[in-house]
């Protein structure tokens, strides 16, 4: 008899005990399998996702490719720029502000303020804390020399644009800046990140994408938050962080890829041309181009005011903006012109009497006058309002050539409405003007070749439908190049290589590399009768004299036209000079233009003489082309230089 002590069994409590041994054993062995296959199996795989996680790449910056003048003088390269960082995790914490103390005695920056930004970096350890950007050689020296009493803290080393010459040729050169949003959106695919610096005029934006380069990288390890813990040596080079957040040892990894230089770019830029037109223009507004002829090259394209553009390699961009636009502290109207904004191609203005080769021209080629045709000036011209000569007693029976040379207003008056306004405007866009020339810089202003059209349509919206009617007397008026006409110096520089080419209408360039392109728009009969006045407006210094003869250089043979472009109406100017003691204030003054051109030598330029408000063309712009001429022609010339002397 079973005893009462015996514990009960419950029916099928074997089986049970026995499902879950199995489902036990199972699991265990699912799990062993698992676990073998993660960790044997597929752990390379494995390995490499969870190293992911706490290793990236840092961007290594690229050089920017060098620009050289025609002449290989570099005009902007790249000098190593040294930037001083902390790493907390490499300096005793008791010593953190021993070290800021003595950064700030030796670089003059706050001690507190990067004390308490590396109290706010204490869970970071080996994050590197930016103490001073681009510090001088002298202040690195210190550095260098207190370095025992330094510790944590790197030198860092990347490269800066340089600009080698200052203001000379900096508003061809551009400047860079820090890309912008929108720039972004477009420049993204290319590599470029926020942060990231960007040509923002001239040849750097022109040519953005020959002259950045390719960034390389460095692997780095991260922390969970992911910033770097990338370190540098003492010489400035990246390597890689070798402790975790934990200050554990890691293994080295570093891939590096180092980064590719962008190209060069070699200009047709003469430096010392370059630098003597800008040297001649002083304190005047102007501008002045020389091109070759023949090819289209820029020798030089000089305007003033100017900027150098080394001031926006490490200041904010938008405070060196505001202090270039608004001048020195109580600056006059002159002072205050856009230094970034070059008169030479980006501003456009009348161009007076040099255009009235343009409508010569035309005239022969359309064959409503010929060579010895004449016209009769009396000094003054009636279309219903009387448009006077700039010579006011006249100069009697005119032709062509001495049209040109004499710079007759009357002349043109009369052949302007012999030709109309669509034949004007259609020769004048042969010439390359009230369009862009293609020269190979952003942001060229257009000009303005106006005609009924063009008229109407800025004049759609007035009440007064008269006041968007052309009138045959704005036909005469835009013969002489005022009313609404409007060029620039480069445009001006181009107009005039027709003529001392042979005809042939050339694209101004700047990049050695680019073919030059050349399209034949005048009949040779057509420049020889044109040239021939243009070389009397130059060489006659008898009476009647050339309009232009100041430019004369003795061993040259020099083309050349005067222009004096009326900027507001002379009764306004009469009362602003009456009012102020019979001085003409400068913002009312004419501008004064001379373009000029050189034949019969084996390099033809072409000058183009733009001084903003200078009053009278023949005596103020032509003896700067005069100086230019010599000073290109200097060794032909053999000591016979004149110096710069100072009309229509």
């Amino acid at each position: 008899m079973p005893s009462s002590h015996d514990a009960e069994r419950y029916p099928g409590v074997e089986n049970r005990v026995q499902f879950f041994a199995v489902a036990m054993t199972v699991a265990l062995a699912v799990l062993g399998v698992q676990l073998w296959r993660l960790q044997i199996l597929n752990l390379n795989y494995f390995r490499e996702k969870s190293m992911g996680q706490i290793v990236g790449e840092q961007r290594l910056k690229s050089d920017r490719g060098i620009i050289f003048a025609r002449d290989n003088a570099v005009l902007a390269d790249n000098r190593p720029s040294a930037d001083i960082v902390f790493v907390p995790g490499e300096c005793p914490k008791e010593r953190h502000s021993e070290v800021c103390h003595s950064l700030a005695n030796i670089l003059g920056i706050s001690a507190s303020e990067l004390y308490d930004e590396i109290e706010s970096k204490r869970g970071a350890p080996f994050i590197q804390i930016l103490v001073q950007q681009d510090v001088t050689k002298a202040e690195r020296t210190r550095i260098e020399e207190n370095a025992y009493k330094l510790p944590g803290v790197f030198t860092k080393v990347h490269p800066q644009r340089r600009y080698l010459h200052g203001k000379t040729a900096g508003q061809l050169l551009g400047y860079l800046a820090e890309i912008g949003p929108n720039q972004l959106e477009t420049w993204r695919e290319d590599g470029y990140r926020q942060g990231d610096l960007i040509g923002y005029a001239g040849i750097e934006q022109q040519y953005e994408q020959l002259l950045h380069g390719r960034d390389g990288f460095e692997r780095y390890t991260r922390y969970a938050d992911g910033s770097p813990q990338l370190l540098t040596d003492t010489g400035g080079k990246p390597y890689i962080a070798t402790r975790d957040t934990a200050g554990n040892l890691l293994d080295s990894m570093g891939i590096r890829h180092d980064p590719s230089r962008g190209g060069d770019l070699h200009l047709t830029l003469d430096l010392d041309l370059q630098e003597h037109c800008e040297n001649l223009l002083g304190g005047e507004a102007g501008a002045i181009v020389v091109l070759n002829a023949d090819t289209g090259e820029v020798l030089a394209m000089a305007s003033n005011p100017a900027y150098d553009p080394n001031v926006f390699v490490t200041q904010n961009l938008r405070t060196e903006k505001n202090v270039l636009l608004q001048g020195p502290k109580g600056a006059t109207p002159r002072e205050r012109l856009d230094p970034l904004k070059s008169l030479a191609f980006k501003e456009q203005t009348y161009p007076g009497s040099i255009y009235k080769m343009v409508v010569a021209a035309a005239a022969i080629e359309e064959g409503v006058i010929t060579p010895t045709s004449t016209v009769s000036c009396g000094g003054s011209f009636q279309m219903g309002a009387v448009l006077h000569c700039w010579q006011r007693h006249g100069h009697g029976g005119t032709n062509l050539v001495n049209s040109l040379a004499y710079s007759c207003d009357v002349f043109y008056y009369t052949i302007a409405q012999k030709l109309g306004i669509d034949r004007i405007s259609a020769w004048s866009h042969k010439f390359g003007l009230g369009e862009r020339t293609g020269i190979d810089l952003p942001e060229e202003a257009p000009g303005l070749v106006p005609n009924p059209a063009w008229k109407a349509e800025v004049h759609k919206n007035d009440k007064d439908p008269s006041i968007g009617r052309w009138y045959p007397v704005e036909t005469s008026i835009m013969a002489i190049g005022q009313g609404s006409t409007q060029m620039t110096p480069l445009q001006a520089a181009a107009m005039i290589s027709t003529f001392v080419n042979g005809g042939y209408r050339v694209r101004p360039h700047l990049n050695q590399g680019m073919k030059p392109e050349r399209e034949k728009i005048l009949k040779d009969e057509t420049v020889e009768i044109v040239k021939e006045g243009l070389l009397r407006c130059v060489e006659k210094d008898d009476y009647p004299r050339g309009t232009g003869q100041q430019a004369k250089v003795k061993g040259l043979r020099v083309l050349g036209k005067t222009g004096t472009a009326q900027v507001v109406r002379l009764a306004v100017r009469d009362e602003a000079a009456r009012k102020n003691n019979g001085v003409v204030p400068w913002a009312l003054r004419h501008h004064a233009w001379f373009v000029a051109g050189v034949i019969e030598e084996d390099l033809r330029i072409a000058v183009s003489v733009l001084i903003l408000h200078g009053e009278k063309g023949s005596d103020v712009a032509s003896p700067y082309a005069k100086d230019v001429m010599e000073y290109v022609y200097a060794d032909k010339l053999k000591g016979q230089h004149v110096a710069l002397a100072g009309g229509e």
